[in-house]
């Protein structure tokens, strides 16, 4: 009891010990917020070329719900794609992941090292090839297109992720399910499947925020209406006379990150466990 005492010190010694990883980190938590908050103000306060002319309301949002084809088509439209990259990105990872885990076959370690090599290759360089891809595909100027395009920009990431959380399963937990007269589909589907639920919620998060803030995919591969709301905002900053509108910028900037920061929030248990699996294997 009193060796615990000597190894912990008094309490003020240990706040004293603390106290630059307090300030450390409210520094960091100012660093993070303060942009953010300072957009979620300002989108509601009076901005030059503005339709808030005065005070603080709503009309940087009233700017941004009747343009064009409307908030809600360019919402939609991003809601699509990133549904279809999150599916696509999911499936593929998962089976991916689990043949890397659990089979041994001819190359595996070299197919596994030039599917992360992906990663090291800027993706605007593939975008011309991607085009001409879905033209052949019948899928050229399609929200569905687009999707694909953007999972198939995460599936390297996201095999690695489904690897190491298959590879952190005990395969005794497979093996029973192997006797109990599973398939090996039937093991992945009936048992795996949700003991690698944590890593699945996290390629899920990753997939989706990068398919929800693309800009760069949808500006070469999508006109017109099927524009998703990144796009939409860009179109929209200039103006009359080339005044550029800052509230309705920020307002949809606000739009933009409220469901980020929800499915984050909801998520975020699972989003941790996901990353701390791989490191808790053996």
């Amino acid at each position: 009891m009193n060796s615990t005492r000597r190894r912990s010190g008094p309490p003020l010694l240990r706040g004293v010990i603390r106290t630059p990883y307090y300030v450390l980190t409210t520094g960091l938590a100012v660093i993070f917020l303060y942009p953010i908050l300072w957009t979620m103000i300002e989108s509601f306060s009076a901005q030059p070329g503005s339709a808030q002319t005065d005070g603080y309301g709503l009309g940087n949002y009233t700017t941004l719900v009747s343009y064009q084809a409307g908030l809600g088509v360019y919402l939609m439209n991003s809601l699509v794609i990133s549904l279809v990259a999150v599916l696509v990105t999911l499936v593929l990872s998962l089976l991916g992941g689990y043949a890397f885990a659990r089979f041994n076959f001819p190359g595996k370690n070299l197919l596994f090292l030039l599917t992360l090599s992906i990663l090291m290759v800027p993706y605007a360089t593939l975008l011309i090839p991607l085009v001409i891809w879905l033209k052949y595909l019948h899928l050229n100027n399609t929200l569905v297109g687009v999707g694909i395009v953007l999972a198939v920009f995460q599936l390297p990431f996201a095999v690695f992720m489904m690897r190491i959380s298959f590879e952190a399963i005990p395969r005794e937990v497979e093996e029973a399910a192997l006797i109990d007269g599973c398939g090996t589909f039937g093991a992945l589907r009936r048992v795996l499947i949700f003991a690698v639920k944590p890593g699945l919620i996290t390629v899920g998060i990753f997939a989706f925020l990068a398919a929800w803030n693309d800009f760069m995919v949808p500006l070469y591969l999508l006109g017109g209406d099927k524009q998703p709301l990144p796009l939409a905002l860009v179109n929209m900053r200039q103006q009359v006379m080339g005044v550029i509108d800052y509230g309705a910028t920020e307002a949809g900037v606000v739009v933009l990150m409220v469901p980020c920061v929800v499915l984050f929030l909801s998520l975020q248990r699972h989003y941790v466990r996901g990353f701390m699996s791989g490191a808790l294997k053996g």
